[in-house]
Parts: C-alpha cells; structure tokens; sequence
C-alpha cells in the first residue's frame, strides 16, 4: 500500500500519472490519496514534515518496500518516480527482451530526461507562471526573462522528439509523466506552442492516454476548488514563506 500526499499540481500529477498508468497495465500499486492543502499551509505541518522535510509536496510512504522491512517515506517528485519505476520494474524506457547493454543506456537516458525536467524545465516554467500570473507587480523583465528560457527549454525538447514517440525512445516513461505536466500548464498565461511540433503531437498523444485522463481527473475529486483564483491569503502561504 502507498500513501500518496497530493494536491493537484504538476508536480503532484506525475505521481498519479505513474499510478494510474501502472493500473492501466494491470501491474497496480494500492494507493490512497493523502490530500495536502498548499493552499491552507498542510505542508508545513509537522506530520508532513517528518516525511517530506522541504515542505513540499508530492511524498510517498511505501507500507510494503521490497525488503520487507519498515516503510520508507520518499519526497521530491523525481525522487519518488524513480523509487516507484524501480521498485515495480516498469516505464524505465527498457524494451521487453532487451539486453543488458541496451537496459543500461535505456536507464541511463531516461534518467537524464528526469533530471532535465526536475533541473529545468519544471523550475523555469514555474518561474514564468510565477511572475506571469501570481506576482503582485508587474516584472517585465522576469516574465520575459521567464518566457525566453521555457521557450528554450521547449525547444531542446522538441528536437529530442524528433524521430520519437516518447522522450527516451519508442516506450513511455518516467521522463513523459515528469515533463507533461509542465508544458504550458497555466491556463491564464499559455505558452505559445505552435514553433514546437513534435512537442505538440507527444502532448496530444499523452493527452489522449486513459490513465492520463484518470490521473487529471483526480484535481476536482480532491480539490473542487481548483482553477479559482488565489486568495491573498493562499499566496502568502505559498510564496511568502522564508527561512523562519
């Protein structure tokens, strides 16, 4: 059994994107939804905290780890798809029947993909939302400072598509469900994808999976909220927040 803490987020929804695809292939993990309010400040409670230590979500306690012993908490949201592609051997980009050296470059490019996303494009995207739609002031030179590097990171990530299905190759992986949820993922302020064609047919053939459908269906489930505007309360929970 995995508890998951989960608000819907991009960065929540890779976990459940991983999941919920899991289940598609009938290879199913038990899991239970543990809801964190960012919005209310449930990360910085200190149950949370003894699992996920950088208050953030999304985090994971596995109940059932492979040797058997107690459960192991995982936080950070790479971290967490890389705990669960190994423990269950599956979206590792390995073709079935692949040899020994091919599952070694296989693991060794999806791992530089996942890093890609946690180093750069989630980061940086999230920066363009930031300064694009929450800022209280007008920073033109963060947002296109912000838009510039996502477009850039757009870019790289179209050429890597080319010739591709998925990121690593011919097989869905960790390194589509971490990138996903980070192309363009601000209604309020959209990227212009239209100079990133093969970025545009992966998303759309994500889009399209039914896992992927589940996954995103679970946003209105745990937070019916969603998609209203931030309080101003909520911003400063959520980005006022320093050191003490």
């Amino acid at each position: 059994m995995i508890d998951l803490y989960y608000w819907p987020t991009p960065n929540g929804h890779k976990v459940t994107l991983f999941l919920e695809e899991l289940a598609e292939q009938g290879h199913g993990l038990d899991y239970t939804i543990k809801p964190v309010n960012i919005g209310k400040g449930a990360q910085f409670e200190p149950d949370f905290l003894r699992i996920s230590p950088n208050n953030k979500m999304p985090a994971i306690v596995d109940h059932a780890p492979a040797d058997g012993g107690a459960p192991i908490n995982v936080f950070e949201s790479g971290a967490i798809l890389l705990y669960l592609a190994n423990k269950t051997g599956r979206f590792l980009g390995i073709p079935d029947g692949a040899d020994a050296g091919t599952a070694l470059r296989q693991r060794i490019l999806v791992n530089e993909w996942l890093f890609w996303q946690m180093g750069g494009l989630g980061p940086m995207t999230g920066q363009y939302g930031h300064f694009h739609v929450y800022a209280p002031e007008d920073i033109a030179y963060a947002k296109d400072r912000y838009r510039k590097e996502a477009e850039r990171l757009l870019g790289v990530l179209d050429t890597q598509l080319e010739g591709r299905a998925f990121i690593a190759g011919a097989d869905y992986s960790i390194a589509d469900m971490a990138s996903y949820p980070w192309i363009s993922p601000y209604d309020k302020a959209p990227l212009d994808l239209a100079p990133f064609a093969n970025v545009r047919h992966w998303q759309a053939a994500i889009r399209e999976r039914p896992a992927t459908r589940r996954a995103y269906a679970l946003t209105k489930q745990v937070s019916p909220d969603a998609g209203k505007p931030m309080s101003d309360e909520q911003k400063k929970i959520l980005f006022g927040q320093g050191a003490r």
